[in-house]
């Protein structure tokens, strides 16, 4: 149903119609009043008596294209390109195989556009990038998603909150004259009860907006009191007759309502609207000073756009401006929604790079020219046609629509609570960036989650979820490693960690190579994660001057018998060792012994602290030679 909101033309019947021929006349006629299901239903019948030509099968693959019915219209593409198509069918052709997940395919279709339409922006995008889905498909997950439970049998899309009420366009009215395009009954605006649980409850009719007509989706201003919405030309009796066809062509138009209590009404057009274009879905920025909306109107770049308008604080309306490039393309750029901060746009389109279908976008339209549009990846997008996207941060809460269920349907968007921990890694002594650093991130259980090599700038960004700590470790030939601690937080952030690292020879004394604190687990003598880290200097030190030779001393705090901790200390002496030479270091150039505790650092005898004890649990390398 969302798609009236897309090709934007509406039919009154007439009584006649040129056709393609005799055979087809039927059908051509049901295609061009919209009646695509019944329109594919006369084709069929034209396939089914063996009369059926190139012609027929594309007109067929476009009435299951505009009902997004994926599977059926790649099967009479398929048979429609055997004849030589224009430009608009291979690209169909290749979102629908999209919609199947057929990416391979997809692509073929997509080079065959490319070739029969080099100068638009969608194929210059796919030729840039032609591989951008496997990429898009691993992104991370940036929200958990599911469906409303006021979703009815019928086309439910374009919610918006606003305080306790949640509205949104549905064709579950019982009325009996339905919309032909999708053979659903025309859409009306419904209202429910957002609660305070996050429940949503009691779907009920906007009974004084609604007509006989399509209406919906809305927008409401920040005080609740002035909506902006979605209706159909013909409740004011404007619309173009067709020379050709005879038929009455509506458009889809926007109108004001203003509340008085607890309803709607004194319901004026605005001013832009026009019987030889649409305008349609609109949203209103928190301040009621910017109205974006879409628009088939002249002066876009291809099907429908996104355009907005200034309203003055007397409330007239300057004139729309198109936003051009970086959010509209050749193809169909529709429902914006503009955030709080009223510079984060969403909306979907056809036309850029995505699942399949309408996906949705998000872009910060303050950076201008600067500014890039990114796809809101899975679960939010998918196969099939996702859009209307909006997001309340006080609630941090967001709906979507999507007919990933057959229908359109309502979803609910629950943030993914993201920490973005970006590591800038430099030398300390120069100031320079160290590009190559490996950076790993560990978690409160000393797992290394991941580990990457940092880029030319020096940087690796690790997205991680909210509410744990990490440990970030950077290490580098030539360099000292190093470790820093991220705190917790609890809600989506990026922290930056300032990783200068220390040239190796800093560590290397006269007597000794120091280290931190190699730790061991209790009673036990393998080298953990952290004590290899540590560890891994040593290695460093050594690999930098050939002519280091270490003696590792182990020793242990008093707790235990002689026996047991000369025992002890002599394994984690040898463990030491064992993991040095495994690194590449000589055997001849590092050797290891066990001193229990017999040269404690404090002499506290029985009386030791926890801190005392620590500080005579140690390990210490010295120099030999």
């Amino acid at each position: 149903m969302k798609k009236l909101y897309i090709a934007l033309s509406f039919v009154i019947l007439s009584t006649s119609l040129i056709a393609q021929t005799k055979d087809t006349k039927k059908a051509d006629k049901l295609y061009s009043q919209f009646k695509y299901v019944a329109a594919a239903e006369e084709y069929l019948k034209i396939v089914n008596a063996n009369k059926a030509d190139a012609y027929v099968y594309k007109q067929l693959a476009d009435s299951y294209y505009n009902t997004f019915n994926a599977t059926e219209a790649v099967k009479w593409y398929a048979k429609a390109i055997i004849q030589n198509q224009d430009a608009e069918t291979y690209y169909r052709y290749s979102q629908m195989l999209k919609a199947n997940s057929k990416y391979e395919e997809a692509n073929k279709q997509m080079e065959k556009f490319a070739s029969k339409a080099p100068n638009d922006q969608r194929a210059k995008a796919f030729l840039a990038n032609p591989n951008y889905l496997p990429k898009l498909l691993d992104k991370q997950k940036g929200y958990e998603v599911k469906s409303l439970e006021i979703n009815s049998d019928q086309s439910d899309f374009g919610a918006v909150l606003s305080g306790n009420l949640l509205y949104f366009a549905s064709a579950r009215n019982k009325a009996k004259k339905v919309y032909g395009w999708t053979n659903e009954p025309f859409l009306d605006i419904y209202q429910a009860n957002y609660n305070l649980d996050g429940t949503i409850t009691n779907a009920v009719p906007v009974a004084e907006l609604n007509t006989k007509f399509n209406d919906g989706p809305v927008t409401i201003s920040k005080d609740g009191n002035t909506m902006y919405f979605a209706s159909e030309s013909f409740k004011e009796h404007s619309y173009e007759k067709d020379k050709v066809t005879k038929n009455k062509m509506g458009q889809v138009n926007l109108f004001k309502a203003t509340k008085s209590g607890s309803t709607w009404g004194n319901v004026s057009p605005l001013p832009f609207n026009s019987s030889a274009y649409s305008t349609a879905n609109p949203s209103i920025s928190q301040d009621g000073k910017t109205l974006y909306f879409s628009s088939n109107m002249p002066g876009g770049l291809g099907g429908n756009d996104i355009w907005k308008v200034s309203i003055s604080s007397t409330g007239s309306f300057g004139k729309p401006e198109n936003l051009g490039n970086r959010v509209n393309t050749e193809g169909d750029e529709s429902f914006p929604f503009i955030g709080e901060d009223n510079k984060t746009l969403f909306f979907a389109s056809s036309g850029k790079p995505g699942l399949g279908g309408l996906d949705i976008f998000q872009i910060d339209i303050s950076k201008g020219a600067t500014s890039e549009a990114i796809n809101l990846g899975k679960p939010v997008n998918s196969e099939k046609d996702d859009f209307a996207f909006s997001f309340y941060q006080d609630k941090n809460i967001g709906f979507f629509s999507t007919n990933r269920d057959k229908q359109d349907q309502l979803y609910q968007a629950k943030p993914v609570c993201a920490l973005d921990i970006l590591t800038i890694v430099t030398n300390t002594k120069t100031g320079e960036i160290l590009s190559k650093a490996t950076v790993a991130i560990v978690d409160e259980k000393k797992n290394i989650i991941a580990t990457e090599i940092c880029n030319d700038k020096g940087e690796v960004n690790f997205r991680v979820e909210c509410e744990k700590t990490y440990t970030i470790q950077v290490s580098k030939d030539g360099f000292e490693g190093n470790t820093y601690s991220v705190a917790s937080v609890s809600k989506a952030t990026q922290t930056k960690i300032a990783a200068a690292l220390q040239p190796i020879e800093i560590i290397i004394t006269e007597k000794e190579v120091v280290l931190n604190d190699i730790f061991f687990e209790f009673n036990k003598s393998n080298v953990t994660q952290e004590a290899a880290f540590e560890l891994d200097k040593l290695v460093q030190a050594m690999k930098s001057n050939e002519k280091l030779v270490i003696l590792v001393k182990a020793h242990t705090d008093n707790r235990g018998s002689e026996q047991y901790n000369l025992k002890l200390s002599e394994a984690r002496a040898n463990g030491t060792v064992q993991y040095v030479i495994s690194k590449g270091i000589p055997a001849s150039r590092i050797s290891g012994k066990g001193f229990g505790a017999t040269e404690p650092l404090v002499d506290c005898k029985d009386k030791c602290t926890e801190e005392e004890h620590t500080k005579n649990r140690r390990s210490e390398f010295l120099i030999v030679k």
